[in-house]
């Protein structure tokens, strides 16, 4: 009813201008300004209500907490969800649902979308566009800078990157991985690579099982590991890559690893594929069977080598939900902090931009600053925040690719750094399982360990000769030195 009156008579109510007025306060801007009256538009509806999961802070397992989190996330949405998912039925409009942040995406018309926007229980609604992209290196949403051609025969041995970090060292402790699973939330992966397939979780020596372990929240919903564009397949690699010929690529060689695709095969993502792979990751499930969800399947370390810029359709809080749903279930999200540099205030998308997200710079062989690499404080939201958080080797960089001759030399951006911090982290937490899930113990292990490093380059009231600063945040990884403090 109305619906009716706001939108079909010529002489409104006040009372249904003032439906229509709060209507058009809970939409934001990018999205009105692209729905039209004759065509629909994909929209993302936030309920107002929004799972309070403080009580995961006093859990002791991460186990315990990622339970605790998803039993809350579930309750919350079903029971807010229902309503409007009946009222979408009756209207014929099409929706996924999300929990990791109480969510919606829809495919609806401008008229259905202010109907849904006056509802009680709804926040707001956000943008989700279908974003098309020539080439993935010009798209922005990798944060990769380039790519050099393919060497017909790779370096043997640990690659420098690794060897910088100082996880050598910690191998010979007996520290490789052993125990902890990543995560590739990425481009996909290539899973039978020589520098992957005995590392991922879904293969037991014989055969490949690919539920609980994959999973591909892009509209091609492959039912086993792929990657078009080799960007998650190289970040793989670079957490746990060892082919046992040679070539060690990897930091954490001992871990497993489990993969979702949020990203097409232009290297595009969106508000909705990003929050699809949270979702999954933070209770996995078999290919098509949602129902069967566990939490304690989860992995314990996230890489995010991308970013969401408003192109895509996030704004600043688009994912600050679902970011900080991660490390209540005691999950650690690596994030690139982008490849924006050199300017100060650069780090200035979603994700590695909150408080919640552990943020990493790139260095060069010389322990010097990238020039790409995105430098703080975050501006965008007004908070001021220090980011990077730290920095890590991103230039230069040799890793796995899903075609022959299996590596390819250089790969250069934040996206390299990001997946060694990934792949550091499972050192540590080998070493000292009682880290594993306190994730606000584990950055203080990681930035009050690291390297030192100070620059000339002063942002806002970080200088430059200071530690912190703005660009390389606490300084350069040292796994060896984390591992080894008390």
């Amino acid at each position: 009813m109305i619906t009716v009156a706001i939108f079909s008579s010529t002489a409104p109510s006040l009372h249904a201008q003032a439906s229509a007025s709060v209507a058009l306060a809970k939409i934001e801007p990018h999205l009105a300004a692209v729905i039209a009256p004759g065509g629909s538009s994909d929209a993302l509806i936030v309920l107002g209500e929004q799972a309070d999961l403080s009580g995961a802070d006093n859990l002791p397992t991460k186990q315990e907490k990622g339970q605790y989190v998803y039993a809350k996330l579930r309750e919350v949405a079903e029971r807010t969800q229902a309503p409007l998912r009946q009222r979408l039925d009756v209207m014929g409009v099409p929706y996924e649902t999300f929990f990791s942040v109480n969510m919606i995406k829809v495919n609806a018309s401008r008229d259905q979308l202010y109907e849904i926007a006056a509802r009680d229980e709804v926040g707001r609604l956000e943008p989700n566009p279908q974003v098309k992209s020539a080439a993935m290196l010009s798209s922005g949403t990798l944060s990769t800078t380039s790519v050099a051609s393919a060497t017909s025969t790779p370096s043997t041995g640990i690659t420098w990157n690794v060897a910088r970090i100082n996880a050598p060292q910690v191998w010979s402790m007996g520290y490789k991985g052993q125990g902890i699973v990543v995560a590739s939330a990425d481009t996909g992966v290539m899973w039978n690579h020589p520098a992957l397939k005995s590392h991922y979780r879904g293969w037991n020596g014989s055969t490949a099982n690919h539920n609980y372990n994959w999973y591909d929240a892009t509209s091609a919903h492959s039912s086993a590991p792929v990657d078009p564009q080799a960007h998650g397949t190289f970040t793989t690699g670079e957490m746990v890559g060892d082919d046992g010929q040679g070539n060690r690529v990897g930091v954490a060689p001992g871990a497993k690893w489990i993969a979702c695709r949020n990203m097409n095969q232009n290297g595009v993502g969106s508000p909705a594929t990003y929050t699809a792979c949270f979702d999954w990751l933070l209770a996995p499930y078999p290919i098509g069977h949602p129902q069967l969800a566990n939490p304690a399947l989860a992995p314990d370390i996230i890489n995010n080598s991308w970013s969401c810029p408003p192109s895509e359709g996030c704004s600043v809080n688009t994912l600050l939900s679902v970011v900080g749903t991660m490390r209540a279930a005691g999950i650690l999200t690596v994030m690139a902090a982008g490849n924006s540099g050199p300017n100060c205030s650069t780090v200035n998308q979603p994700p590695a931009i909150y408080a919640n997200s552990l943020a990493v710079g790139a260095t060069d062989s010389s322990n010097n600053i990238a020039r790409f690499s995105s430098r703080g404080p975050v501006t965008v939201d007004r908070s001021g925040r220090l980011k990077p958080d730290l920095v890590a080797p991103g230039e230069y960089i040799m890793g796995a690719v899903p075609y022959s001759p299996w590596y390819q030399n250089y790969w250069s951006g934040t996206s390299m750094a990001a997946p060694e911090v990934s792949g550091a982290i499972a050192l540590l937490w080998q070493a000292k399982r009682g880290l594993i899930g306190n994730i606000s113990r584990t950055e203080s292990y990681l930035t009050q360990n690291a390297t030192h490093l100070t620059s000339t380059q002063a942002c806002g009231s970080y200088h430059g000769s200071s530690v912190p600063n703005a660009v390389f945040g606490y300084g350069l990884l040292n796994i060896l030195r984390a591992v080894q403090a008390p």
